[in-house]
């Protein structure tokens, strides 16, 4: 078991094991729950969280929230890691969250111990894939491909906004647009029909700070097409994405869109063009789809509509539409994907892993990612349904999914159509 102690530093304790909690549920770590944690992965530490640990002797699980260290004693914090891309976490981190002092950003908090001299996670990898590995993101390199993207390119709102994703956010789709490369982000709209716990653009005042800053202005027509159309026409493996993190609900400016996506197109017939949405509004994804979309990517939490309401707080639509969104895309040719926001002890709970198979079978989506849910554990946890369906695990609900649904493809990343 890790602890951190007030300044953050990370030790081994010298005597509990580690455990991971599935929801609240704590957990003994198996052998093959854990692998090494990957080089660009991140360690934090949870302040005001005290680590739960199994006692090796008793079996039982205590808080160890001070430790005494040379005769002092020491506060215990939790320590948890962020996996890099295309690991999907199988644990949260065992730790007591009731009386934290804040509440958490948003990152993935995963489980993670130490043995034989490294970091262990509790996660899987769904996917590899060298587009966004982070090896290929060396920020030695964006600078100057920034400036020789403004030699060329007649600079506007938008650009600049992108800049700033890729500089101060280090947004990988907003680097690819300046590396030439891969996909890239078209953010449009300022608003949004939904409230999220876990936004990354849009925080109240009661919450943890916002990732991302979200775009404050509509861009115009022709920027967003000489963006699109430059980086389709030039970019290996080229995706263009409406819908970003740094953006609201990309629907509530379906018309400039669809205007977009037709100019697009009649200036260049390469690459995807793909829409990642909240798939709120089924005829504005039926307009989309006759414009020239491509594909589009529509979230999900839960496959529940009890769960999903908790999260996405929908203003003005239900789960339905969401659902008839993704089977109009479907019925409509475009590549359909979801963007399965998962989350230990919730989406792995048997009644859910029957949901979402149920949803695969009633609207034929082509892909389905695991993304880890970027939110503060208990915060999450205290706004979901009570619900006592067992947990099978995460590795266990991929091995369902596979069996049940041998076309269907898993994966984490968006993926180019044409």
């Amino acid at each position: 078991m890790l602890y951190a102690d007030e300044q953050g530093r990370i030790y081994e304790h010298p005597y509990y094991r580690m455990a991971g909690f599935f929801g609240r549920r704590p957990a003994p770590m198996a052998k093959d729950d854990l692998i090494p944690m990957p080089e660009f992965s991140k360690l934090f530490y949870l302040p005001g969280c005290a680590p739960l640990g199994l006692d090796p002797e008793t079996g039982k699980y205590g808080i160890v929230s001070e430790i005494v260290v040379g005769g002092e004693r020491v506060r215990c914090s939790a320590v948890a890691a962020f996996p890099e891309p295309g690991l999907v976490r199988s644990h949260l981190p065992a730790a007591d969250y009731r009386h934290r002092e804040m509440t958490l950003p948003l990152w993935g908090y995963t489980a993670v111990g130490f043995k034989r001299g490294r970091y262990r996670i509790a996660a899987f990898r769904i996917e590899s894939n060298f587009r966004w590995d982070p090896r290929n993101f060396d920020d030695r390199e964006l600078m100057p491909a920034i400036r020789r993207y403004r030699k060329k390119q007649t600079s506007g709102p938008l650009l600049e906004h992108l800049i700033g994703c890729a500089v101060q956010n280090h947004c990988f789709a907003a680097k690819n647009l300046f590396l030439g490369r891969w996909e890239a982000p078209l953010p449009v709209s300022r608003r949004c029909n939904a409230r999220c716990l876990g936004c990354l653009s849009l925080q109240g005042k009661e919450a943890c700070s916002a990732s991302h800053q979200r775009i404050g202005f509509k861009p115009e027509r022709e920027e967003i097409v000489s963006l699109a159309v430059r980086h389709l026409q030039q970019a290996p493996d080229a995706v263009v994405s409406f819908g970003q993190g740094c953006e609201g609900e990309p629907l509530t400016e379906y018309r400039l869109i669809a205007d977009s996506i037709r100019e697009i197109r009649r200036r260049t017939d390469r690459g995807t063009i793909n829409l990642n949405t909240n798939g709120s509004l089924p005829e504005r994804v039926r307009l989309l789809a006759q414009s020239g979309l491509d594909s589009i990517r529509i979230s999900l939490n839960s496959a529940r509509p009890s769960f999903y309401r908790a999260y996405y707080r929908p203003q003005g639509y239900t789960f339905r539409e969401v659902v008839t969104s993704l089977k109009t895309a479907v019925d409509q040719g475009l590549f359909t994907m979801v963007n399965y926001l998962v989350f230990p002890g919730i989406t792995d709970q048997e009644a859910e892993v029957k949901a979402i198979q149920k949803l695969i079978r009633r609207t034929g989506l082509n892909f389905l990612h695991l993304k880890n849910l970027n939110i503060d554990p208990e915060l999450y946890l205290s706004n979901m349904p009570v619900s006592r369906s067992p947990s099978l695990g995460h590795k266990n609900m991929v091995t369902v999914l596979k069996r049940e649904f041998p076309g269907l493809r898993l994966g984490y990343f968006n993926q180019t159509v044409k």
